[in-house]
C-alpha cells in the first residue's frame, strides 16, 4: 500500500468519527482499516479498532484489535485500564488479572489498581486473595470507606475483628464526608448484622440510604409512566410457537433484585449447554434504542422486531463466548419487554423467580446500589411501589402467555432443591444434568451483589429473615397494604 499523506490520514479519521457519529459502525470499521494498514504500529488506531469491534459484536477481532494495542503500547496506564475492564467483561479472567498486576507494579502506592484486582478476584470466587489485598490496603488508608463496604461483601467478620472498631471509630468522625459515611454506612450494617447485632444494623441503613437518596433521587410517577407505556407498546405482539432448535436461544431469569435470581442463573449455567450471561443488559436498551425509549416508545408490530433479535443475540454471542446452545440473561427489567422477546426470539425461555416481598425489602434495602440504578432501593416504601409495578407486570404477561413463563419460587427451591432444579431446567427446554444440583462448583464470574451466595451449596437460611427486623418494615408494611404476599 502506498503511503498516505498527512492530509489523507486525516481526513479518514475525521471520516471514522464521522461514521460514527451517524452509528455506522460497518463503514466506520472499513475507513479505519485503511488507516491502520498505513500506520500499523499505532496503539491508539488498535484501540479504536477494537471498541468499534466490541460494538458490532465481533469478539474475535475486539480481542485481537485490543491485544494488538497493548503490544505496541505496553506501558500505556490509560490504555491498560481500558483493556483490564474489557477484558473483565469478555470472561478473559487471566489477561486481566495481568494488567491489574501490571498497573500494580507501575504504581505500588496506588488505590484504585489493587482494589480493582481484589473486587474482580471477588467476582470470581477467590475470596482469600481478594480479602489479602483488602485488608492490606485498608491497613495503609483506613479512611477509605468504601474499601470496607466492598471487601464485606464477601466477608463475615467474626465479633472482635479490629476492622469493625476501625469502621466504628471512622464513623465518629464529624469531619467525615458524606459520600464516605454513606459506603461506611453499608459496611457497618454488614458487620452488625455478622455479628448479631441485629438492633444496630437499620440505624446504620437508614443513613446510608438517606445519604444515597439525596446522592441519587427517585421518581415514582415516572416510573409508573415509563413501564405503562412499555407495556402499551407492546400490544399487538403476540408469541410465536417455541423454538427450541434454534442455533443460540436465550434463558431469560428475572425478578425482583435479591429475589433469588443468580442462584437460578448457576444452576442452569452448571449445564454443559448452558453459558452464564449474567445481567446481560442488551434487551431493553436495545428496545429503547430501536421503537423509543420509555414513555416515548412507539407501538411496536410483528414486522418490526427481526433487528433487534439479530442484534440482541450478535450481542450476546460476543458476551458469553458461545454461538449455538444456551445462555442466560438474568437482566432484571426484562420483565418489561416479555412480548418483543417472546415474537422476536421464538426459543427463548422465561423463568421468573418470586421471592417474599418481606425479605425481598429487606434485602433491598441493605445493599448500596450503583448511583443511578434501583434508585427506590432507598426508602422501603418505594421498594413496596416497585415490587408491586414488577407484580402488576407479570400479572400483564401471565393474561397474554401464560404458556411461556415458568415460574419459581425461592423459597420452594432452597427448601427442596433437586425437584425444583429438575423442572426449572427441563422448563429451560435441556435434559437434566447432574452437575445442576452441584451449581456452586461452577467457575466463571458472578458480576451481582449475590456474588458470595452463588459460591455457596443451596441451603434455605436466607428464608424469613425479614422477622429479624420486622419492627423497623412498618413503612413497608404501610405501602404495601392489604395485597397477599403470594
Amino acid at each position: 500500500m502506498l503511503p498516505l499523506s498527512a492530509a489523507r490520514k486525516s481526513s479518514l479519521l475525521h471520516a471514522v468519527q464521522q461514521h460514527l457519529a451517524r452509528g455506522d459502525l460497518a463503514q466506520a470499521r472499513a475507513t479505519l482499516d485503511q488507516l491502520i494498514r498505513a500506520e500499523p504500529q499505532r496503539a491508539d488506531l488498535a484501540f479504536q479498532m477494537s471498541r468499534i469491534c466490541f460494538e458490532l459484536g465481533d469478539r474475535a477481532a475486539t480481542l485481537d484489535h485490543l491485544r494488538r494495542a497493548l503490544q505496541l503500547s505496553p506501558d500505556d496506564a490509560r490504555l491498560q485500564q481500558s483493556a483490564a475492564e474489557r477484558f473483565r467483561h469478555l470472561g478473559c479472567a487471566e489477561e486481566a488479572l495481568a494488567l491489574f498486576d501490571r498497573r500494580i507494579a507501575a504504581d505500588p502506592r496506588a488505590i484504585k489498581p489493587q482494589a480493582d484486582k481484589a473486587h474482580y478476584l471477588q467476582l470470581l470466587g477467590r475470596f482469600a486473595e481478594a480479602e489479602t489485598i483488602f485488608r492490606a490496603l485498608i491497613r495503609r488508608h483506613p479512611a477509605e470507606a468504601e474499601l470496607y463496604r466492598i471487601f464485606l461483601a464477601t466477608q463475615k467478620l467474626p465479633a472482635g475483628d479490629p476492622l469493625i472498631r476501625a469502621m466504628e471509630q471512622l464513623s465518629a468522625r464529624r469531619d467525615l464526608p458524606e459520600g464516605k459515611r454513606l459506603h461506611l454506612g453499608y459496611a457497618l450494617a454488614k458487620a452488625m448484622e455478622d455479628t448479631g447485632q441485629f438492633d444496630r444494623v437499620f440505624p446504620y441503613l437508614h443513613r446510608a440510604n438517606a445519604l444515597q437518596a439525596r446522592a441519587a433521587p427517585f421518581d415514582e410517577a415516572a416510573q409508573d409512566r415509563e413501564f405503562a407505556a412499555v407495556l402499551a407498546a407492546q400490544q399487538k405482539l403476540a408469541p410465536l410457537p417455541d423454538s427450541a432448535g434454534a442455533p443460540l436461544r436465550p434463558i431469560l431469569v428475572t425478578g425482583m433484585p435479591r429475589s433469588g435470581t443468580t442462584l437460578v442463573e448457576r444452576i442452569l449455567a452448571a449445564h454443559s449447554g448452558v453459558s452464564a450471561g449474567g445481567e446481560l443488559g442488551h434487551a431493553l436498551k436495545l428496545a429503547y434504542h430501536l421503537y423509543g425509549a420509555g414513555e416515548a416508545m412507539r407501538p411496536i408490530a410483528p414486522g418490526q422486531t427481526g433487528n433487534f433479535a439479530q442484534r440482541y443475540l450478535t450481542l450476546a454471542a460476543r458476551d458469553t463466548d458461545r454461538s449455538t446452545g444456551a445462555f442466560t440473561d438474568k437482566s432484571i427489567l426484562c420483565h418489561l419487554i416479555f412480548g418483543l422477546m417472546a415474537q422476536s426470539l421464538p426459543g427463548a425461555r422465561i423463568v421468573v423467580v418470586l421471592r417474599d416481598p418481606r425479605d425481598v425489602a429487606v434485602s433491598i434495602y441493605k445493599n448500596h446500589f450503583t448511583t443511578g440504578t434501583h434508585r427506590y432501593a432507598t426508602d422501603l416504601a418505594m421498594i413496596a411501589g416497585a415490587i408491586k409495578r414488577f407484580r402488576r407486570s407479570l400479572r400483564h404477561w401471565q393474561d397474554r402467555m401464560p404458556d411461556r413463563l415458568h415460574l419459581l419460587r425461592y423459597e420452594d427451591l432452597v427448601r427442596d432443591p433437586e425437584p425444583q432444579s429438575r423442572a426449572l431446567v427441563a422448563a429451560a427446554g435441556l435434559d437434566w444434568e447432574d452437575a445442576c444440583l452441584s451449581s456452586h462448583r461452577t467457575t466463571g464470574a458472578v458480576r451481582t451483589l449475590s456474588v458470595a451466595q452463588a459460591r455457596a451449596p443451596i441451603h434455605a437460611g436466607a428464608a424469613q429473615g425479614w422477622t429479624k427486623y420486622a419492627s423497623e418494615l412498618a413503612p413497608f408494611f404501610d405501602a404495601w397494604g392489604d395485597e397477599t404476599w403470594d
